[in-house]
């Protein structure tokens, strides 16, 4: 018997990924909490920080490969 989720998940990891993040947002929006304005402003001006020192040379990033597996870990996921 095929399992819906899986069919689901296929096809969207088939999609471009302008789609993909598309999806991707509107799931976690639509599991999110109730919207919260100093939530997203703090978040957003942590991103920018976090974007500035990219920018400025002090910071390299992680790659999304081994920030995905971290995570993965800590879910006992992976």
């Amino acid at each position: 018997m095929a399992h819906p989720t899986e069919d689901i998940l296929a096809a969207a990891l088939a999609l471009p990924e302008g789609e993909r993040l598309k999806i991707a947002s509107e799931l976690l929006a639509s599991v999110g909490e109730p919207h919260d304005d100093a939530w997203d402003a703090a978040w957003l001006e942590e991103l920018e920080r976090r974007e500035q020192a990219v920018r400025d040379g002090g910071s390299e990033g992680t790659p999304w490969s081994e920030v995905r597996a971290r995570v993965l870990a800590r879910l006992g996921a992976g």
